[in-house]
């Protein structure tokens, strides 16, 4: 039915666009054309921040065109010809939280805010941010948009995620219903468009093009322009580009006049991508364990954009990642490895490779005991959604994670951290290695948290949507030591959970084990846990001439000569909260802190 009414709707010109409003691009075509309509759609154009989308979906994304009952216009869950599988109330049904399809609407950025870093104001620009079901945008993710070969999810309207068959990319994509592929490929034309001058500094997530034209990557171009000639201008999206300029001030000019992408960008597919990336510059390596090297290098550019690098060792093809650093893992002790790099793009254009580095391993390490096993389950749980600086003491190590939200698990318990770092206090016995979980969650891109011991980086800990352990190995820095764990990226939030940390056997100056091992009851700490900073013991302390304190990992808290010689307590420093043993001469008794 809306594809008979709006053959005729989208030879409209300026449909409902005040007398002039596209005057200046008369005329004008490709690149000239489209700098010109990025001129008129940024001036008038009123940031209502990220809030005010719940607002404008008020008038911008309620349902007229199809059941006309004033639900929310959801494009992930409404079917043109039958009845919906659920239907959202403005305001009523904002989400929240959600676990099935359903449960509550959100606001969906056609265009992920991550390839943006969530700045304003294109994080809050009504034109491409839409109403959606909140399961069905968590599963979109950051995903690009093309047709789907092999499908991995679909939503109760037949939108699907899955394996890309467009030509030029074979990632994972999502695909819309028909009804909306034009509504999607016009919101991402407008959103190139009007930030057409800031491309350069986005993310290309496989979409985007670095420069202001064409603004996309060729593959995606040829996937939008081919839905936009498909799937016409509708009345909805008319009317909601009318309530969008109310509200925001400014218009899509694809919906007002849809002749204008074939000015800009022509109706056959653009020319083939045949222009190679850069060389990779300044190949290094800054660290090194007996297992491991890694390696960074500065970003490769492209007529469009770099989508990948190759990484090689010893002439051999080794992974493909989409940073520009990477630790190569399982190597052999104290042997030498080559290492250079190629750059790719979408359109499987390669660069020359790098100029090589060598390294070398380092030998094998004395052995090693866990020292502090991190389970994240005594982590703050007020404010657990919000975004703060959160601290907690386990087993004698205070930690403070900052930009950080506690609500997300992986096993169970985990601290989420975004646009921060995860920071140990001082602990005296050195660390040999690294073993930590991570997760990537809500939408984002794969990536890399910077590991430092004493403000020195030791390597890196990789992240994606996939629960992930990972090991450094043979950090080997004795004595007192701070790790801290490195999140640079503004938008992605990482979950960070069972982290170890082993230290070399040799330089306990107490284990864990022969403490406890060598517990007596002959004498008792009470009460149990304290409360003060006063420890009483019952037994014979009268003839006791040394008491120490230590930590679950070795470590000396506090030492007193003669202990007991002015009556059965012991007087001791400020400790966090946690388990303890007193040894006293060559006896020892566990104690908690609460």
């Amino acid at each position: 039915m809306k594809k008979l009414l709006l053959l005729v709707l989208a030879q409209i010109v300026n449909a409902q666009a005040p007398s002039g409003y596209y005057s200046s691009a008369n005329g004008l075509s490709g690149a000239s054309l489209k700098t010109a309509l990025s001129s008129n759609i940024t001036s008038g154009h009123q940031d209502k921040g990220y809030a005010g989308l719940w607002t404008a979906y008020k008038t911008t994304d309620i349902d007229k065109n199809y059941e006309n009952d004033g639900s929310v216009l959801d494009i992930y869950s409404e079917r043109p010809t039958s009845n919906d599988p659920y239907n959202f109330t403005v305001v009523n049904n904002q989400c929240g939280t959600y676990s099935t399809e359903g449960n509550c609407y959100n606001r969906e950025h056609i265009v992920p805010q991550s390839f943006f870093n969530e700045a304003s104001p294109m994080r809050n620009d009504i034109h491409f941010i839409r109403a959606t079901d909140g399961k069905v945008n968590g599963m979109r993710s950051n995903y690009p948009f093309g047709k789907v070969g092999s499908t991995s999810f679909t939503s109760q309207n037949g939108s699907k995620l899955g394996s890309s068959s467009s030509t030029g990319f074979s990632g994972t994509v999502f695909e819309p219903i028909d009804e909306f592929k034009g509504d999607v490929a016009r919101m991402v034309f407008y959103f190139v468009t009007r930030y057409q001058n800031q491309l350069s500094s986005f993310s290309s997530g496989n979409m985007l093009g670095s420069s202001a034209f064409p603004g996309l990557q060729t593959w995606e171009l040829n996937v939008l322009l081919a839905w936009h000639n498909q799937d016409p201008v509708s009345q909805a999206e008319v009317n909601r580009n009318n309530a969008s300029y109310a509200f925001q001030g400014n218009r899509n000019p694809f919906i007002d006049n849809p002749g204008y992408v074939n000015q800009i960008w022509g109706s056959q597919t653009p020319t083939q991508d045949t222009q190679s990336p850069t060389t990779v510059t300044n190949l290094t390596i800054p660290s090194k364990t007996s297992s491991s090297i890694s390696l960074t290098w500065n970003p490769s550019t492209d007529n469009i954009a770099v989508t990948s690098y190759d990484v090689y060792m010893n002439g051999s093809f080794k992974s493909n990642i989409n940073s520009t650093s990477t630790t190569v893992t399982g190597l052999n002790p104290s042997t030498t490895y080559s290492f250079y790099v190629k750059a790719k793009d979408a359109a499987g254009n390669a660069s020359a490779n790098s100029p090589t580095v060598s390294g070398t391993t380092n030998a094998g390490t004395t052995p090693s005991t866990n020292c502090v096993n991190e389970t994240f389950e005594t982590i703050p749980t007020s404010s657990a959604s919000s975004y703060t600086t959160k601290t907690w003491t386990n087993g004698g190590i205070t930690w403070t994670a900052t930009d950080s939200r506690s609500d997300q698990t992986i096993s169970n318990k985990a601290i989420t951290v975004r646009s921060g770092s995860l920071k140990s206090s001082s602990f005296a016995n050195g660390i040999t290695s690294l073993t930590v979980t991570t997760q990537l969650k809500f939408s984002g891109t794969n990536g890399n948290l910077n590991v430092l011991v004493n403000g020195v980086n030791v390597g890196t800990i990789p992240y994606s949507t996939t629960a992930t352990t990972t090991t450094i190995n043979n950090i080997n820095v004795s004595g007192n030591v701070v790790l801290t764990l490195v999140n640079n990226s503004s938008s992605n939030r990482v979950a960070i959970d069972n982290l170890v940390w082993t230290c070399s056997a040799g330089s306990a100056r107490q284990s864990f084990s022969s403490l406890e091992n060598t517990e007596v009851k002959e004498l008792q700490v009470y009460p149990n846990p304290i409360s003060s900073n006063e420890i009483f013991v019952k037994g014979e302390t009268e003839n006791i001439l040394k008491a120490t304190i230590y930590n679950l990992q070795g470590k000396v808290m506090q030492t007193i000569s003669k202990p007991f010689k002015n009556g059965q307590s012991i007087k001791v420093n400020e400790l966090p909260q946690g388990m303890y043993f007193l040894k006293l001469d060559e006896l020892n008794l566990k104690f908690l802190v609460k």
